[in-house]
């Protein structure tokens, strides 16, 4: 039946013909982003990982925005001061949720409020059960980050690219799927994830 989802994992489901090439593409992008990163710490010899975490942060954009790049409707946005590519309809946004080799379903983020978590609020998936609004909001800090969140189509969707790594061990594990976050709570609540194969060597 044309248009049938039915056999689709959710990845097939929400890119289609798309899935396969991401799902390629997506593991070597976050496995260079590593390796810029590390090899940026060398460079500067630092005692700290503070090199590696700042370059990790910075070049899991530009990686993700150069590899993405030429895929149909691969569409570049400026959010934070990062390129951030929107591919059918959906905001794939990469986040480092452990350094150490740990499941998906344990990541938080570090913070309950600022930008990652009212992009996860906004365009993230419904919430599996209503949540009262306490009024518990930080408002002063939307101004910060509100305009560019604005300029995202209300009706994207939000898929997180999830993973483990640190300098010395590498990528450990990447999954991508969609994650709820309640109000006032860091938990990242997945209502889909899949596993991203890595590259053999990184």
């Amino acid at each position: 039946m044309v248009g049938s989802t039915a056999g689709l994992t959710w990845s097939q489901t929400v890119f289609r013909e798309l899935a396969a090439p991401l799902s390629k593409l997506i593991p070597e992008c976050i496995v260079r982003a590593h390796e810029r990163a590390r090899d940026g710490h060398q460079g500067v010899r630092t005692q700290t990982l503070e090199a590696y975490g700042h370059g990790l942060h910075a070049s899991q954009y530009e990686e993700l925005a150069t590899g993405l790049a030429d895929l149909p409707s691969a569409t570049p946005v400026r959010l934070q001061a990062r390129t951030v590519m929107v591919i059918a309809d959906q905001v794939l946004y990469p986040i480092r949720y452990s350094k150490r080799d740990v499941p998906v379903t344990v990541a938080r983020l570090r913070r309950a409020v600022g930008f990652r978590a009212e992009l996860i609020r906004r365009h993230g998936p419904e919430p599996m059960q209503g949540e009262l609004d306490l009024g518990l909001e930080e408002l002063t800090e939307k101004q910060d980050y509100n305009n560019d969140l604005n300029q995202l189509d209300p009706g994207l969707g939000l898929v997180l690219l999830a993973y483990a790594c640190a300098m010395d061990t590498g990528v450990m594990r990447l999954e991508w799927g969609d994650a709820e976050l309640r109000r006032g709570d860091r938990h990242l609540l997945w209502h889909h994830h899949e596993v991203l194969d890595l590259p053999d060597a990184c």
